[in-house]
């Protein structure tokens, strides 16, 4: 059970305190409970929506995304901003793009790129609880968190030292392809709303990965943390233009 408790103690703001520290093959296989803690995480925003039921949607809106993002400490937002910073800031080169990355600071670009993405996560979750489709809700983190399967799955790990090298060398390749795809099929149940969403999850996948690959040579713990990001609000999206575009 120690990857189950490394991946919620990573993935959540949870005071969860490790008896040991853990080994290399314990983090790589701590990857393999991502989409499960984004489940528990999307379980707690359903909740939040059925509990308050009685707030005006604008107002409990609000509360799940603020909710979502202290469950998740920030983050995946944070990663976000730095790669935003990165790839502007970067002029093409990849050597800079990465030393950005490594810079705490946050620029005007990624604070941008936040400002949008909380935009569209805002106005999402409020569009599902008009719509009544709040328990949505409960798969999207999860999906979210699959991407990072997919990356270190199939793509280079830039950085040569720290934990995320570890993972891309000893992730259980096998096992991680079952819980990926069995995390994707969570969208089927939606029916045809759901498989578009799907196909729209995997494109932007596959392009974020040509993209990562095509700047730095892989990905880094930043590109992850922006991939899951940009998931979940691709995954939002494409489920809601598909409830009001598909019979």
């Amino acid at each position: 059970m120690t990857p189950f408790w490394i991946a919620l103690q990573f993935l959540t703001v949870l005071p969860i305190q490790l008896k040991n520290m853990p080994t290399a093959k314990q983090n790589a296989q701590a990857i393999l409970f991502y989409p499960f803690i984004g489940l528990l995480i999307g379980l707690v925003l359903f909740a939040c929506s059925i509990l308050l039921f009685k707030l005006p949607a604008l107002l409990l809106a609000s509360i799940i995304l603020v909710l979502w993002i202290w469950l998740t400490g920030g983050l995946h937002l944070d990663g976000l901003a730095d790669t935003a910073d990165a790839w502007v800031g970067g002029f093409g080169d990849p050597e800079r793009t990465l030393k950005i990355m490594k810079d705490p600071a946050c620029g005007p670009i990624g604070v941008l790129s936040l400002i949008m993405l909380c935009l569209l996560k805002f106005v999402a979750i409020y569009v599902l609880l008009e719509q009544q489709l709040s328990v949505f809700l409960i798969v999207v983190p999860a999906i979210g968190r699959s991407s990072a399967l997919f990356l270190f799955l199939t793509t280079s790990y830039v950085r040569k030292q720290g934990l995320g090298h570890s993972i891309a060398d000893l992730i259980p390749k096998i096992t991680t392809w079952i819980v990926f795809v069995i995390t994707l099929s969570f969208l089927c149940v939606f029916e045809g709303a759901g498989i578009f969403c799907l196909a729209i999850f995997l494109l932007l996948l596959f392009y974020l990965r040509a993209k990562f690959i095509e700047r730095i040579g892989g990905i880094t713990g930043d590109t992850i943390g922006a991939s899951i990001e940009l998931s979940e609000v691709c995954v939002l999206m494409s489920f809601l233009i598909a409830f009001y575009y598909l019979p």
